[in-house]
């Protein structure tokens, strides 16, 4: 009698311990899928590539509970094995799958022309914004240099205007070397001050590398632009259809209501780069999948992003692009694309300043370290009343 109550007890631990064991693997891995919504975002995926991190956690997921459930049979041990070694293989290629990043070569790549920026430059200019009167601030000597982001030249080339002396001007006192560039210029002591969007997680590491001491000064406020060809039909769409495009669950444009859409284009820019630092932001915790290929060389292209985003294939205008309202609007516009509406909204002015629009960047004055003498001086001027005017001015909302 003992010895059946032994052999029924061995039975239930088994049992319960199964059940345990199972539960604990359908957790782990609905935890693991539901980090990046590809659970409660299940319904959007509508491609492989997008499906393949919920099949290999599925297959990992099934190759336990076989091991855990596997009665005796001949060759279990081998079996169990095999099952084991396909579970690990599963995890490990998880994040790789997550960030979709299967091309070691991609052609999805926007070849780099940037508008004329030279109508907006200091004393030269014929777009240069300036103020009713002469600024308050006047810089004869000892000059700061400056260098930022291209879509924010038209800016702090204003202010170089406003604030110094023209017989004491050089060019090479304010550069647009682009945003990576201009941190770069920073960190390494060459430039005094940088207008840019905030630092990524590169830029912030290698200052940290560096021993650079990155301080940040609020001046102004940017809407991030997401554009399509005028002639797609969809004129907006929601922050989570966003995520889902661009951490690869989401790849038709039929999934969002354009029949005849096709595949989306999507295209991407450099790590780093201004844009592309603020799409990694509203992306949040969601990693930004690695850009697909083209479906031909020929779509490639010799243009930015803002001429790339109207292209055709099969018929259709299927890209996808994004970039920063007023550069996409006055500095680099295309007359072909359009600025969609994010959860309703559409990037103006009015939605920046009442923050009704969702995706609204900070601008910043950056320097290395305390801001001192002349630096600081022109600073605290750009944060002023008139500042803040000629921020205005030139076509971006003031703090």
């Amino acid at each position: 009698m003992n010895g059946i109550m032994k052999e029924r007890t061995k039975k239930t631990l088994i049992l319960t311990a199964r059940i345990a064991v199972t539960a604990a693997a359908i957790a782990v891995c609905a935890v693991m899928l539901e980090t990046y919504d590809y659970i409660s975002r299940f319904g959007a995926i509508d491609n492989g590539i997008g499906m393949l991190p919920v099949i290999l956690i599925a297959t990992a997921l099934a190759c336990i509970c076989v091991i855990v459930w596997l009665g005796k049979v001949a060759r279990r041990t081998a079996i169990c094995i095999a099952l084991a070694v396909i579970s690990v293989i599963c995890f490990a290629l998880y994040p790789n799958a997550v960030r979709g990043n299967w091309w070691r070569v991609s052609n999805n790549g926007i070849a780099e022309t940037e508008p004329d920026i030279s109508v907006y430059a200091p004393f030269t200019g014929s777009h240069t914004a300036s103020l009713d009167e002469p600024a308050s601030l006047h810089l004869d000597d000892d000059i700061p240099v400056m260098d930022g982001a291209t879509a924010l030249y038209p800016m702090y080339a204003a202010f170089a205007q406003a604030v110094c002396d023209e017989n004491a001007y050089s060019e090479d006192l304010v550069r647009c070397t682009k945003t990576t560039g201009a941190y770069d210029a920073l960190i390494n002591g060459d430039i005094d001050v940088i207008f840019v969007l905030e630092p990524s997680a590169s830029q912030k590491k290698k200052a940290e590398e560096a021993g650079a001491d990155l301080r940040l000064h609020k001046i102004g406020s940017e809407a991030f632009v997401f554009i399509v060809s005028d002639e797609n039909p969809i004129d907006g769409l929601s922050y989570e259809q966003l995520q889902n495009i661009y951490s690869g669950k989401t790849s038709r444009w039929k999934t969002l209501g354009w029949e005849e859409g096709g595949d989306m284009i999507v295209f991407q820019r450099p790590e780093g780069s201004g844009s592309q630092t603020g799409l990694q932001k509203i992306m949040a915790d969601t990693p930004v999948a690695a850009p697909r290929p083209l479906p031909d060389d020929s779509l490639i292209g010799t243009n930015s992003l803002m001429r790339q985003v109207t292209v055709e294939w099969n018929g259709v205008h299927p890209a996808l692009g994004y970039s920063y309202r007023f550069f996409a609007e006055t500095m680099y516009p295309n007359p072909h694309a359009k600025l969609l509406k994010i959860n309703g909204v559409y990037p103006s002015e009015e939605s920046i300043r009442d923050g009704s629009y969702p995706f609204i960047m900070d601008l910043y004055a950056v320097t290395n370290g305390e801001a001192t003498g002349n630096t600081k001086k022109l600073i605290d001027w750009a944060m002023s009343e008139e500042g803040k005017e000629l921020i205005e001015r030139s076509g971006y909302v003031a703090v």
